[in-house]
């Protein structure tokens, strides 16, 4: 049964000292899919100013804007609203080498090579290919990310932006952004398609109806057997109605919800709240 998501995600920074200029882009708009519809999704900005929007590369929206007067803070609000349904059947997966082919005559090769943030030593690698012997590609996709879940407890404020998979992995505890790069890096590994998707997760499945509930944004995985598949390795489920897609990439790199440049002086940290009001 669809379910109906209203999701508001504030960021606001604050600077040291007034910051002379800064240049932004936000990936923060859901995608429209299917088994999910955005039916309404906008960006504001305090201080006022222009925005423009485009898609990019991997197909995500970005949202872009300049501020080119001193300001000392700075707001941003992406407020959506989208209804989500829950995934079908996994597709048929082809024989590993048929996958091996199509993956290398195609886009999906760009999901097969490791990046900088899933890159893991071999030794993982040898981990991975043990837990996935003698299984097809959605079993061994299941296997890897169970092997993943098993080692890496999920533990806000764990690690930060650039902890690396192998560092993740070796101290047994990571947010779901290295649980993500960890399974993609292992996928990989086993030569199976990959990527990341950053988005939400609805964090009480039997909300009441227009209750806002606090939450955060969250990322899993993607692979690919026949088509893209959704799992969500740090709570070990299919990604579902309560998932909402706002990008996917090669790794958080393609998909960083706000980036930008500002001239002033360093300091100051971004304060980020999501909240959501299941409506339908």
């Amino acid at each position: 049964m669809a379910r109906r998501l209203r999701i508001r995600h504030t960021t606001r920074v604050s600077y040291a000292q007034p910051a002379a200029s800064s240049h932004n882009e936000v990936r923060m708009t859901p995608l429209t899919l299917p088994g999910q519809t955005t039916l309404d999704a906008r960006v504001t900005v305090q201080p006022a100013t222009a925005v423009w929007s485009y898609w990019d590369y991997w197909g995500t929206q970005v949202t872009g804007f300049d501020l080119l007067e001193p300001h000392e803070d700075l707001t941003i609000t992406a407020s959506s609203l989208v209804e989500t349904a829950a995934p079908g059947p996994l597709p048929a997966a082809p024989e590993w080498a048929e996958l091996a082919e199509r993956a290398a005559g195609s886009r999906l090769l760009e999901f097969v090579n490791p990046t900088g943030r899933t890159s893991v030593p071999k030794k993982l690698v040898r981990k991975a290919l043990g837990a996935a012997e003698g299984l097809g590609p959605h079993e061994a996709a299941m296997a890897v990310s169970g092997l993943v879940a098993d080692r890496v407890t999920y533990l806000p404020g764990a690690t930060g932006v650039n902890t690396s998979p192998a560092e993740a992995w070796a101290q047994r505890a990571g947010v779901c952004q290295d649980i993500t790069h960890l399974t993609i890096a292992l996928l990989r590994g086993l030569g199976l398609p990959a990527r990341y998707v950053s988005g939400y997760l609805h964090p009480e499945r039997e909300a009441e109806l227009n209750r806002p509930v606090a939450g955060q944004s969250h990322a899993w995985i993607e692979y690919w057997a026949g088509d893209w598949c959704g799992y969500d390795p740090t709570n070990r489920v299919r990604a579902g109605e309560d998932h909402v897609v706002v990008g996917r990439g090669r790794d958080y790199d393609d998909v960083t919800p706000h980036k930008g440049i500002y001239r002033g002086v360093p300091g100051g940290a971004p304060e980020v709240t999501v909240e959501f009001t299941r409506v339908a």
